[in-house]
């Protein structure tokens, strides 16, 4: 009687666990989701790279001549402009080396003066008169010269620009070549920026036309600065170390906000034309890869794996892996399994991403 009992006891066991299983899979059956189709639609994104910001011309102001520095007309941090005196080397010595060439010079021209009336009246000969006129040109040179080296004494502002710190002071013996000051002109700013290659090429294919590319400079302070730049070069090689390659824009600085030096970081906008948009959270990730549930027509699940080209605020860019029309599923990601049966609650993609920028703002 036991052993009949035990095994009444099993059947009804066997039969209530299928029954179970039996509603589990009605229950899966009867499962119904929203799915969606991929959104097809111009977009760009905003890249940013590590920038460092340079005047447009910065050069350093250094001694042209040795002496002791007689007068400094300009102060650290000052705006100076073209041809405005900035440095004076006492000019004692050239001063008397000028007077010096241009007495030698009075007197070679008198001994040319006589020789040529020699000349004329045939009682010296011609080569002699040549001889005379060429010691003429020798100290006139010479004056020339010394115009020259007393002229160095006198340091001006070759452009309009900002000076850095003085690097000496009234006093100062300076030899030739000593560092006196650096001077920027920040008319304009040139910022350079270093783009791996596979954004190269994507600006290199997104790029229309010859016109330059606008972009915009986000300051330390995280505040972008007001006015647009242009990219206008790029280097001609590749950094073999990095696998980067280097950009520069040309930004106008109206109100000489920027200085030589600072850093930023560079928003350079790539356009997308007619680019494959998907909501992010149609996706999942196995080992790095990304997959979404394809919906066949039996509305059965598909695990697919697809490629993103970009990535937006809640949505991706998908480079290939899907084809247009195709249902993927939006929610339950978790829920469901590879070739799992559902049901299945339909929802334009416009409706999607309007709700997504709605959730977003």
């Amino acid at each position: 009687m036991a052993n009949k009992f035990s095994v009444v006891v099993s059947v009804l066991v066997v039969l209530l666990s299928g029954c179970h299983q039996q509603e589990e899979s009605k229950h899966e059956e009867a499962l119904k989701l929203e799915v969606t189709s991929p959104l097809r639609r111009d977009t760009s994104i905003t890249r940013e790279y590590v920038s460092q910001i340079h005047a447009i011309r910065h050069i350093e102001i250094r001694a042209l001549e040795r002496g002791y520095l007689q007068n400094i007309y300009v102060d650290e941090g000052q705006k100076v402009s073209e041809g405005q005196p900035m440095f004076k080397i006492m000019p004692n010595i050239y001063q008397a080396e000028l007077l010096k060439s241009k007495a030698e010079a009075d007197m070679v021209l008198i001994e040319y003066q006589n020789t040529k009336a020699l000349t004329e009246k045939n009682i010296v000969s011609p080569n002699e008169l040549a001889v005379a006129k060429a010691k003429l040109d020798k100290a006139n040179a010479e004056v020339n010269l010394a115009e020259t080296h007393l002229s160095f004494t006198n340091i001006k502002a070759p452009f309009p620009g900002i000076m850095d710190h003085l690097n000496v002071r009234n006093g100062s013996l300076v030899d030739e070549g000593d560092l006196l000051t650096t001077l920027s002109d920040v008319s304009k700013m040139w910022v350079y920026f270093n783009v791996p290659e596979a954004e190269y090429l994507d600006y290199v294919e997104s790029k229309s036309g010859q016109s330059p590319v606008k972009v915009r400079l986000k300051m330390a302070n995280g505040k972008v600065f007001d006015q647009d730049g242009y990219v206008e070069t790029v280097e001609a090689d590749f950094d073999n170390k990095t696998g980067n390659i280097e950009f520069r824009a040309t930004f106008p600085n109206p109100n000489k906000l920027l200085r030589h030096g600072q850093t930023g970081n560079i928003l350079m906008e790539i356009p997308y034309p007619n680019a494959m948009l998907i909501p992010q959270k149609a996706t999942f990730e196995i080992l790095d890869k990304v997959y979404v549930y394809v919906v066949n027509k039996d509305n059965k699940l598909e695990q697919r794996l697809v490629h993103i080209d970009a990535e937006l605020p809640h949505l991706y860019i998908v480079k290939d892996g899907l084809q247009d029309g195709e249902k993927i599923l939006l929610e339950g990601l978790r829920r469901v399994s590879n070739g799992q049966q559902i049901e299945v609650s339909y929802q334009s993609p416009e409706k999607i991403v309007s709700d997504l920028n709605l959730h977003a703002e």
